[in-house]
């Protein structure tokens, strides 16, 4: 089936079938392999995008529910205001160790700031929920984010 995608601001057309999960047409079909694949089964959070500013598993999200949304990867994330701040302050507080996580772990960072500038512990312990660092560098996500609010 052919289907058309705002990712990043460009309409993209993929020839794939409605149940490709949107994480497949990201990285193998459209070549953005910024959002990683970890378990498959929207429980580790290494595979979020945003979908019209909601962070979404896009390992289960099959391309055929997506329709017209606005897809937002980690590509693109720095682009916004709010993702800049997080980046930025990623970098500042070195909170990437192997990276694997980490693109999901700032699109759900960029969610919660972009809808609550000012979280508190127990609003970033909610909305980081899931997404798993096998390194442990949520002490220094914290850190980011607060920054991030702060900035």
């Amino acid at each position: 089936m052919s289907f058309s995608l705002k990712i990043n601001g460009h309409t993209h057309n993929v020839d794939v079938d409605d149940d490709t999960p949107l994480l497949w047409v990201v990285r193998d079909v459209l070549g953005m392999t910024g959002t990683k694949f970890g378990c498959g089964l929207a429980l580790c959070g290494a595979c979020t995008v945003h979908i019209d500013g909601v962070a979404t598993r896009s390992c289960v999200t099959p391309i055929g529910s997506v329709g017209l949304s606005e897809i937002t990867t980690i590509e693109a994330i720095g682009l916004t205001k709010v993702g800049a701040k997080i980046q930025a302050a990623w970098l500042d507080r070195e909170v990437v160790q192997c990276g694997y996580c980490q693109s999901g772990q700032i699109m759900a960072a960029a969610e919660l700031l972009a809808n609550n500038p000012n979280p508190t512990d127990a609003d970033i312990d909610s909305a980081m929920s899931g997404n798993i660092c096998r390194c442990g560098t949520y002490v220094r996500i914290r850190e980011a984010i607060k920054q991030a609010a702060a900035s």
